[in-house]
């Protein structure tokens, strides 16, 4: 059982994070460029993909395929041709995020959503599912029709990965709290089945909280830390990724 000022401390730094001023900083920001749901949902997907290293670059090269794709994704994924692929710049799109990768991106884009009006589609739990260990999976099987190196961005739970940035897209797109930073436009996904996306600052901080006991930062100790956090809070689990986050570049407990 949590000690009673672990569960405040995290209580307290979850309110005083998720804020709107959280935006400025984060690459959630990308989306928030956006009205429309499918522009939310490429720009974030898009965003979350390349959301490791550091959080300056990974916003600057976000914006980098946002401006290739005109600042309008939804449009630009329904109607582009070859040939406009061809005109992107020969460079990286973000470190190993090479832009073979995020070219292909946009033809799995293409191809979804001459089918589906969202990738909510893709994502929807079934059954008696509580978390997204399968959903992830229905939802690569899907994306990833051909073979090609943009395979290893999008982790797989079947592989133990935590999946941290289809996480982070997912809490964007599902959670509704009316605090004007997760967008919560994906309404037939119950946010209480949420994770946090489980990166090294948010799993040892967990860890020194005494939140998990295992080492690694793998779907294992994701399904370990959403024991304690979903008796925490049931309704809204994925809210202490604020706390965690914000207890992790706050250096609290260096």
């Amino acid at each position: 059982m949590l000690q009673r000022d672990i569960i405040d401390l995290l209580n307290e730094k979850a309110d005083f994070y998720n804020n709107i001023s959280f935006i400025d900083n984060d690459p959630i920001q990308i989306p928030h460029r956006f009205d429309t749901k499918q522009d939310i949902e490429i720009a974030g997907f898009l965003s979350a993909s390349i959301a490791w290293g550091n959080r300056k670059a990974i916003i600057k090269n976000a914006d980098l395929m946002m401006e290739l794709m005109g600042n309008s994704p939804y449009d630009f994924v329904l109607n582009f041709k070859n040939s406009d692929l061809e005109k992107f710049p020969d460079k990286a799109a973000h470190r190993t995020f090479h832009m073979e990768d995020f070219k292909y991106f946009l033809k799995q884009f293409q191809r979804i959503y001459r089918e589906h009006h969202s990738l909510e589609d893709l994502f929807l739990l079934k059954n008696d599912e509580t978390n997204f260990y399968h959903s992830i999976e229905r939802f690569r099987n899907e994306f990833l029709k051909e073979e090609h190196r943009a395979h290893k961005h999008v982790s797989s739970p079947y592989k133990n990965s935590a999946s941290k940035r289809i996480m982070m897209f997912l809490r964007w797109m599902v959670r509704d709290d009316n605090r004007g930073v997760d967008f919560g436009i994906w309404k037939n996904i119950n946010q209480a089945y949420l994770s946090i996306p489980l990166d090294v600052h948010t799993a040892n901080i967990s860890r020194k909280l005494n939140l998990v006991t295992r080492k690694q930062n793998d779907w294992k100790t994701l399904e370990e830390l959403d024991l304690v956090l979903r008796q925490l809070n049931t309704k809204d689990p994925a809210v202490y990724d604020y706390a965690l986050f914000g207890l992790g570049i706050s250096k609290e407990f260096e």
